[in-house]
């Protein structure tokens, strides 16, 4: 395994970061580590890049012991923290220069990163004049440098404009092709684009870790959108089979939401179709990860 994280705690004062967490991750997977805000998730990277360690349990890098090995651990690990820490006087060139030499690293290894991260037509500037989507490709870059197994990527994501996510999920994509990587966001969208993974995170507890696929399949409640082109009242909808639950969204808008895997739309055109009404919309609504995510978060 490319990290093993068992039983893993961690407190602040009173407050329980993390909570006996355990799971483990194979070289090559893309997953995403969600949560609320507060859920452990940056402790939990902190832990596995050696800035922290836990009150209790193990975490292993490659089978590197995060305590008793950190070195091993620095060398197979690639950090993009969430507050991607640059020096915004030097250049592009000179920052990854001045962390190549710590790893004692040639400078034809800072030409490669250059390219592999679509550097090359700002690497002549000063960090200070990049936008944020260079800044964080210069932070990859960086995390890159020493040609690491692992990347654990915090929030790499933030404060882009739409342009810059995806030319940035694109190459995080890319990346995890060869390597073990293991990010946190808080955009759904983003995971759903990348990750093969997730698992998900709340009050320092694992609530789910699941291929995102089956994640999403294994769901059994349906949602189907219909507007007639008549008021109904709430007695008739309860009559449709199999409804589990129904919100009158917007004037002869309806939100179905039904317990099974069976495409319930030709039951709502068949109730429609024996009350005298005429369907004007009818459209089915699978729950994506965000909804599922809120699910899991409330509890």
């Amino acid at each position: 395994m490319s990290i093993e994280v068992k039983n893993i705690s961690k407190s602040y004062g009173a407050q329980k970061a993390l909570d006996d967490v355990s799971f483990s991750v194979k070289k090559g997977e893309i997953v995403g580590f969600l949560g609320p805000n507060g859920a452990g998730k940056s402790t939990l990277m902190k832990i596995l890049t050696t800035y922290i360690t836990a009150d209790s349990g193990t975490a292993l890098i490659n089978e590197n012991d995060v305590i008793t090995n950190p070195k091993a651990v620095q060398l197979a690990v690639g950090y993009l923290a969430e507050h991607n820490p640059l020096y915004l006087d030097l250049y592009v060139r000179e920052y990854l220069e001045f962390n190549a030499s710590i790893y004692k690293i040639s400078k034809a290894r800072i030409e490669e990163v250059i390219v592999l991260t679509g550097l090359s037509p700002e690497s002549h500037k000063k960090i200070s004049q990049l936008s944020k989507g260079y800044r964080q490709r210069v932070g990859l870059a960086t995390a890159l440098l020493h040609n690491p197994d692992v990347l654990i990527l915090d929030e790499p994501t933030t404060g882009l404009d739409p342009n810059q996510l995806v030319e940035i999920r694109e190459l995080i994509r890319n990346i995890g092709s060869d390597k073990t990587v293991f990010l946190s966001t808080h955009i759904m969208q983003e995971v759903e684009a990348i990750c093969d993974r997730v698992i998900i995170i709340n009050n320092g507890k694992i609530v789910t870790d699941k291929r995102l696929d089956k994640l999403i399949s294994e769901n059994k409640e349906q949602i189907i959108e219909v507007e007639f082109d008549y008021k109904i009242e709430e007695e008739a909808i309860k009559r449709i089979p199999n409804i589990k639950s129904f919100k009158n969204t917007h004037d002869m808008i309806w939100e179905l939401t039904f317990e099974t895997t069976k495409d319930m739309r030709p039951a709502v055109f068949d109730f429609a179709h024996d009350n005298g009404l005429k369907t004007l919309q009818l459209n089915q609504k699978n729950k994506n990860l965000e909804v599922l995510f809120r699910e899991m978060t409330k509890k």
